[in-house]
């Protein structure tokens, strides 16, 4: 099994099956909550693994940002389900704003 290396601002992340399941697995749940949150309602398994994995992306990228450091002792992937989690609601909240959220289903 061939592992990948990537760097990035000098942190090495190696992405093997391991690692994109745990992030497959907390897209999942930061997802989930998220559309609960953010919409009243899910967004089906891909919706949620898809809005929680940007959201991660959105969370983290706005936490270096801002310069914002959130740690749970003991338990790094709770720290990461709550920064894709707020990343996710973020997300989802500027998608509705912009009109994502606008969308009438048609009665049947």
């Amino acid at each position: 099994m061939n592992d990948m290396a990537v760097s990035i601002n000098g942190n090495t992340i190696n992405l093997d099956w391991g690692t994109i399941l745990i992030w497959c697995l907390v897209g999942l749940v930061a997802g989930f909550l998220a559309s609960r949150v953010a919409l009243g309602h899910g967004l089906g398994l891909f919706g949620d693994v898809i809005v929680g994995i940007l959201g991660a992306l959105l969370g983290g990228f706005l936490a270096s940002l801002f310069h914002i450091k959130f740690q749970v002792i003991g338990h790094p992937i709770v720290s990461e389900i709550v920064v894709a989690f707020a990343g996710a609601v973020i997300l989802m909240l500027v998608v509705r704003l912009v009109g994502g959220g606008n969308m009438k289903r048609r009665a049947t």
